[in-house]
């Protein structure tokens, strides 16, 4: 993959490699394209598609320097520096290539490369031509796309308004090149989910003439797809959108883009059901009962589409996303999917005019489809086997070594958006980079290459999770990142590399704040059938949970503010897109819910803050709705319809009730210093609460020792809550002391407590917990995970390892810990909720403690299963294993993997009168 940066290799085998590639006239020197005065002429190749990318160049230069290129398809036009592009094989490629000897043979047969050389004119040496020249259509359009990356314009230039900026000098590498192939044939999005956003935004705001998503929005979505270096789409298909072949001109603005077009898991041969199907006009969308109708509707589609370059999903499913109609057992389906795959594939041969082996064809084994084909469907080997995930970023199996063998190869379809079961997200992008990660890094590895697409709902406000696994889709060596790393490269490139780590940490706690629980999540209800919102499972320990998590969404939020405020004026709009809206609307849900819930506790506790956290939780809302009337505000109304912060109108969206209490007039002070438990050597920060049951008093503190306090007094009055929370900062330095808060013509104490461990780095018991961080041991068999889990690095037992009946050959993740007293224990065992790797694969662990038994364990869940909503709702998979007093003093874990795939988080030793907690224990 090429960008934007300079080679670190060496001049000399930079020269050397370019003599080799490029024989003849080649530069290897910077290429001046504007200086301040004159821009590059740019020819192009002589068709409808290198028009395209004609004039979105120039746009970009233009953009850029504030002069238009001229733009055109005679070399004659050339006057001292053109950039010249088009297939290898093109008169004009073979034209300007003679001009420099160079040979452009090598690119024949090659998929989507491109080499790009600078070359001098034999006729007019003062014309420099900068040729780019692709083995195909879209290897040229990604040497185009690489080089507007160079010039610094962001593929979000129109879909979330990252301007390109003015400049006075371009400047470009001049040493020849030639493009890595992508690492996934095909790689592309499926609009799906758009009821709420995309299609009334394009319905209303930007194609009104229209109606609907017509070719006006898919020229802006298949350039978008250009600028991120994908090829395919699955086209918007929802019974609110009508279907992509019914409007005139969206095929035929696929055909000009070079996009590939494909369909979804419920839409085999190209066809959308929902709208595309009449009972009344066609009988029953059964194949049993009335399969001639079904046959000659798909044949129809495939006549109409046969022109294009498209890839056939087959199989049969449901009319709308739904098990096989007429199919009165497994078997019935099974042999209903079978002789439908026969059928399509004779179609397909004859209406293209070729076999059947030789038509891009995918098959999708989603949802009850996967267990036809694991009870034994034959899908021919040239056909694309295409694992979904479960909807919620989990890869429900990939292929095992028979399946790899297959020629057709296989395929992922990735969730990033999702309706469904146990609940929808649908709203923000929260998806964590380091799942995504981690699972095309599982897929890539299993051999899965063939077809990677990835569901975006409305594309906004995907976009930063949409770019990444288009990324890694192109060039898998980006796995080899940490999600860190990509976020602080693509932070820079949007907004400039001042504030790009800044906010690129801003981006992983608002990830690592989702990974624990969605913001669509927080109303702990289900849909089908919908649930109420109930009080969260983040104050069931006494709130400490529920404060802890407001304070890191205020935190980032108010980062987040302050990022807004140092960048210019060209990039307000794109940063509130990309990162200010998503980051505050989630805080702002996270802490409408959570202080309502506080409020429910605090009531039944007798407290008086009940109306200050019920009034807080109201303004919540209101930010919500005031930002989200921002967002579809931005452009002078651009993206007027486009962002919905209720889609489908659940309960958690819903703006609940805020309920109010008289205040007792209670003037006892308390102070609730429950959290005060310091580590020595830890520096940490900790809140102290002072509060009273309803009456006003003041409160002031002293005798701390080793300790900070955010403030040192205070009045308690009814504009707080008769209540004041305190940052407590240790530097992890000397003994402390909490000393005294005289309140109410009261002293009171301030307890706290300081653990100082045996051993630096060593587990600490902590409110009866010892909780053992995954990554804190190593195996030769297991490997670590950037960025996932509770504690910011999981552990996978490696791909490579074959599932075991016994400990032969296994090697232990060890871990050791001490207990302070004999007590009745829980190992808490919790991973991350992926599923077995292939269909020969188990997902289990062995556990033995100290010299007792060995025990396995078995984290395999069964499809929509009450455990495995459980799990995807809190990314966590968990088992318990009871110990009967464990003695006092030094133990050992040893944890062994069975199965290859496996991704292990933390273990929480649980002694008698620990603590239930929603997350991860604190390690303090």
């Amino acid at each position: 993959m090429q960008t934007a940066k300079r080679r670190t290799i060496s001049l000399g085998i930079c020269l050397a490699l370019a003599a080799a590639l490029f024989p003849g006239r080649v530069s290897a020197r910077d290429v001046t394209l504007y200086d301040g005065h004159q821009v590059p002429t740019i020819v192009r190749a002589d068709d409808r598609t290198m028009t395209l990318a004609g004039n979105m160049l120039a746009h970009d230069l233009t953009s850029l320097t504030g002069q238009a290129p001229v733009v055109s398809s005679d070399v004659a036009k050339c006057r001292r520096l053109c950039i010249v592009f088009g297939r290898y094989d093109s008169d004009l490629m073979r034209h300007i290539a003679s001009q420099g000897g160079v040979d452009l043979t090598p690119l024949k047969g090659q998929w989507e490369r491109y080499k790009r050389v600078v070359i001098q004119s034999k006729r007019d040496p003062a014309t420099i031509y900068l040729l780019i020249a692709g083995s195909d259509t879209r290897g040229t359009i990604w040497g185009v796309v690489d080089l507007t990356r160079e010039l610094g314009v962001s593929a979000w230039e129109w879909w979330a308004d990252v301007t390109p900026r003015r400049v006075n000098r371009l400047v470009v590498d001049g040493d020849a090149r030639l493009s890595d192939p992508p690492s996934v044939k095909y790689r592309g999005i499926f609009i799906n989910d758009e009821d709420w956003g995309l299609e009334p935004w394009a319905a209303k705001a930007y194609e009104p003439e229209t109606g609907n998503i017509g070719p006006k929005t898919y020229t802006r979505i298949f350039e978008l797809l250009w600028r991120l270096k994908a090829n395919t789409i699955w086209p918007a298909m929802h019974p609110s959108t009508k279907p992509f072949y019914q409007i005139p001109g969206n095929a035929e603005i696929a055909h000009d883009y070079a996009i590939v077009v494909g369909s979804a898991h419920d839409e085999p041969m190209l066809r959308n059901n929902v709208r595309e199907w009449d009972d009344r006009t066609n009988g029953p969308f059964n194949f049993f009962t009335n399969r001639a109708a079904m046959v000659e509707y798909w044949r129809q589609r495939v006549e109409q589409v046969k022109g294009f370059e498209n890839i056939y999903t087959i199989g049969l499913r449901g009319r709308s996303d739904s098990a096989l109609e007429g199919a009165r057992t497994p078997e019935d389906a099974l042999a209903a999917t079978g002789q439908a795959i026969a059928i399509q594939r004779g179609l397909l041969s004859n209406a293209l005019g070729r076999p059947a082996n030789t038509i891009p064809q995918i098959f999708i084994p989603y949802k009850e489809v996967l267990d036809i084909y694991n009870m034994g469907l034959r899908v021919p080997s040239d056909v694309t086997l295409v694992w979904p995930d479960d909807n919620y970023g989990y890869i429900s199996q990939l292929s095992n070594a028979a399946e790899r063998r297959r020629s057709g190869s296989s395929g992922l379809y990735y969730h990033i958006s999702y309706w469904g079961r146990p609940h929808d997200y649908l709203w923000l992008g929260t998806t964590h980079p380091a799942l995504i990660r981690e699972e095309l890094d599982r897929a890539w590895q299993m051999d899965d290459r063939r077809l990677w697409i990835v569901n975006v709902g409305d594309i906004k406000p995907g976009e930063i999770l949409l770019q990444y696994f288009l990324a890694l889709a192109f060039d898998r060596k980006l796995a080899d990142e940490t999600p860190q790393a990509y976020l602080i490269a693509w932070a820079a490139r949007q907004f400039g590399p001042a504030q790009a780590g800044e906010i690129a940490s801003i981006l992983i706690e608002y990830y690592d704040l989702a990974f624990e629980r969605k913001p669509e999540f927080m109303g702990f209800g289900q849909i089908e059938p919908i649930t109420p919102n109930r009080i969260g499972d983040f104050v069931r320990t006494g709130g400490d949970e529920a404060h802890e998590r407001i304070d890191r969404y205020r935190a980032i939020t108010a980062r987040a503010e302050a990022v807004a405020k140092s960048l210019p004026a060209d990039r307000q709009d794109a940063f509130f897109e990309l990162v200010l809206y998503p980051v505050r609307a989630s805080a702002s849900l996270n802490e409408r819910n959570l202080l309502l819930d506080l409020a429910a506790l605090y009531a039944r506790e007798g407290r008086a803050s009940v109306n200050v956290y019920s009034d807080r939780a109201k303004a919540a809302h209101e930010q919500i709705v005031a930002d989200t009337a921002t967002y579809n505000s931005l452009g002078n109304g651009k993206w007027r319809g486009i962002m919905n912060m209720a889609p489908r109108k659940l309960p958690v969206f819903q703006e609940p009730l805020y309920p109010h209490a008289e205040a007792p007039d209670r003037p006892q002070c308390t102070v609730d210093a429950s959290q005060l438990m310091f580590v020595a050597g830890r520096p940490a920060t900790h809140i102290l609460t002072v509060y009273t049951g309803g009456g006003a008093a003041t409160w002031s503190a002293s005798g701390q020792k080793g300790v900070a306090l955010s403030v040192r007094e205070g009045k308690l009055d009814t504009a707080n809550g008769f209540e004041q929370r305190v940052q407590v900062d240790y530097d992890g330095r000397g003994a402390i002391d909490g000393g005294s808060i005289a309140c109410g013509g009261k002293t009171l104490p301030v307890e706290t407590t300081q653990i100082t461990p045996a051993e630096q780095g060593t587990p600490v018991e902590i409110d009866h917990i010892l909780s053992l961080t995954a990554a804190s041991a190593a195996s030769p068999d297991w490997e670590k995970v950037p960025g996932l889990g509770s504690r910011d690095e999981a552990l996978r037992s490696k791909l490579d390892l074959p599932s075991r009946k016994g400990l032969s050959g296994a090697a232990p993740l060890t871990y050791e810990f001490a207990t302070d007293e004999l007590s009745d224990a829980k190992l808490k065992v919790v991973a991350i909720p992926v599923h077995p790797l292939t269909s020969e694969n188990d997902l289990r662990l062995a556990v033995q403690l100290d010299e007792t038994p060995v025990q396995t364990i078995d984290y395999k869940t069964f499809d929509r299963s009450d455990e495995w909503k459980h799990n995807v709702l809190t990314n966590t998979a968990v088992r318990t294993i009871r110990v009967s007093q464990l003695a006092k003093g030094k133990h050992q874990l040893k944890i062994y993997a069975l199965d290859p795939g496996f991704i292990l988080d933390r273990i929480d030793v649980r002694l008698d009168g620990a603590p239930d907690f929603y997350g991860a224990p604190p390690v303090r």
